[in-house]
């Protein structure tokens, strides 16, 4: 198994690769940040960088999956894993390209969802920095993005409850119909990142 230094220390590659899609993951998420909160449109172009440049690092993990026997912890947890990150990177880059598509202007509803996204991805990212050797402190990681995933849920709630309780007219239903779209994107950003705290836990359970 081909191994790494990283502050003096050997690391998996696997975990590498894992830990670098992360961090791309987070890149992607605070480029969506600062494109919902402050309407720079340099966060858009970076988490569209961040979407290719993760999409290359899964690409490399796929292969090596193919081509090693042995891994630090289960094939399909490994593969699971880098999908699900890859899957939040991919709805922050279209949240950020459905919110120029549709002309979208950011409100608080989304710019509260976008941020306990992000909070989120920071959690699964030290997740998995903490994964190999401070398991227990990965599982308090994870449980902390689950808890942000709940808090998105309950934001978008809200904002679908007042998105519907506007006024019945044509340039409303249009504003909540395209609306409703960029909420849900942010949406099923968190449901992945839900996923993969939860595919972080199994694998934290199966090493301790």
């Amino acid at each position: 198994m081909e191994l790494f230094k990283r502050n003096g220390k050997r690391e998996n590659l696997f975990i590498r690769l894992l830990r670098q899609q992360a961090e791309q993951m987070n890149a992607g998420v605070d480029g969506l940040w600062l494109f919902v909160s402050e309407g720079d449109v340099a966060g858009a172009a970076q988490a569209e960088q961040a979407e290719k440049d993760g999409d290359e690092l899964r690409r490399i993990l796929i292969d090596e999956l193919h081509k090693t026997f042995i891994t630090p912890f289960d094939r399909e947890n490994i593969f699971d894993l880098s999908l699900l990150l890859d899957d939040v990177l991919d709805y922050a880059y279209t949240t950020a390209e459905e919110i120029q598509t549709l002309k979208v202007t950011p409100d608080q509803h989304l710019m509260d969802m976008v941020s306990r996204l992000r909070e989120g991805a920071q959690e699964l990212a030290l997740a998995i920095e903490r994964m190999d050797e401070n398991p227990m402190v990965a599982m308090d990681h994870a449980r902390r993005a689950k808890h942000r995933e709940n808090q998105v849920e309950r934001v978008y709630r809200d904002a679908i409850a007042e998105l519907f309780s506007g006024p019945e007219n044509v340039h409303h239903v249009m504003e909540m119909l395209l609306m409703r779209e960029v909420y849900r994107h942010v949406s099923n950003a968190a449901d992945q990142a839900d996923q993969a705290a939860n595919i972080i836990g199994s694998i934290v359970v199966k090493m301790t």
